[in-house]
């Protein structure tokens, strides 16, 4: 496992410098900045303290030496300023990250959660209305567009019936509560976007956790399972269940970096305070360090979590491991 693991690491390092390049280029390309922005909004009018201002962050610089600056900063874990805040850009991602990790971790507990539990039950009842109802709802949440079900979620929810929310991360005066009352309370805000979120990779968990287990249940070690004697609940969970959970592992980290995508479009729509308000806050004011720090911080995210996964599959399957 600890070759695997420098094999890894060692792959890891040219993927992130071409991540590293390649956003760095395409904010360079897009149009505006945010001393443009501070022009118009008549927050400097001197055109020489305009020309001292970029001279002070560096973009006045040509583009290959702003590129390895960046790169040679990065390497030191510097991302750079943030115009906006004026704090590093570090410190601004790190005050809004437990928030948007907070999202994810909920939102894929409820996938895997969700996904598998209907993934295992259509599959022991496959070809019955049991595994006609459950397909379909996979479906239904998988071509419903997330920022239109969180809306219908919070208009059944939170507007009918008043159970949950409408949006934000805490109640005002929370934190008063003390420490339990405020996790609580937060726990109760996280409900309607970490099911939103959710929901649609449950519904792609479940059609491949689905396919998975059917196709397992027909193999020779499953056959002998069951001459043995042993339970049909035990032969699904335990014997079944853990050799068709590796296309969900595998998915897991394929699609980390769309849930990590998928939480902007979640914040914005339930107000949550994580990377995506701060990220559509950022776009709109030309802050392009924090925009390229968060890029390159999820894309560092992205790498590891396939690492872990790259892992967990020796753990899972002692054949991988074996090899």
């Amino acid at each position: 496992m600890a070759k695997l693991l420098r094999r890894r690491l060692l792959q890891a390092i040219p993927l992130l410098l071409g991540v590293v390049v390649l956003n760095f280029l395409l904010i360079q390309a897009a149009p505006g900045s945010f001393f443009e922005v501070m022009t118009a909004e008549n927050q400097v009018t001197d055109p020489a303290m305009l020309e001292r201002l970029r001279a002070i962050y560096g973009v006045d610089r040509p583009v290959w030496e702003q590129l390895l600056r960046y790169i040679l900063s990065v390497a030191r874990f510097d991302f750079g300023w943030s115009y906006r805040q004026n704090q590093p850009v570090f410190e601004v991602i790190m005050a809004s990250l437990p928030a948007t990790v907070l999202l994810m971790l909920a939102a894929l507990s409820v996938a895997l959660l969700v996904g598998v539990s209907v993934g295992i039950a259509a599959a022991a009842k496959v070809n019955t209305i049991w595994d006609n109802l459950l397909s379909f709802g996979a479906i239904l949440f998988f071509a419903a567009p997330s920022f239109w079900l969180g809306i219908m979620l919070t208009v059944v929810f939170a507007v009918k019936l008043g159970w949950l929310p409408v949006g934000g991360m805490r109640s005002i005066g929370g934190q008063e509560m003390g420490p339990l009352g405020d996790v609580l309370d937060v726990m109760h805000h996280l409900i309607l976007p970490a099911c939103t979120l959710g929901l649609f990779f449950a519904a792609v968990y479940a059609r491949v956790m689905r396919a998975s287990m059917l196709e397992v249940l027909g193999l020779d070690f499953i056959r002998t399972a069951k001459a043995k004697g042993l339970g049909r609940l035990r032969v699904l969970l335990r014997h079944a269940a853990r050799n068709a959970l590796l296309p969900i592992v595998t998915l897991l980290g394929l699609q980390f970096g769309t849930v990590l995508g998928g939480s902007i479009v979640i914040e914005a729509v339930f107000n949550w305070p994580g990377l995506g308000s701060l990220m559509l806050d950022s776009v709109s004011s030309r802050n392009y360090p924090v925009v390229l720090g968060i890029l390159v911080l999820g894309s560092m995210v992205v790498i590891i979590v396939n690492i872990l996964v790259d892992l967990t599959y020796s753990r899972l399957d002692p054949r991988i491991r074996a090899r």
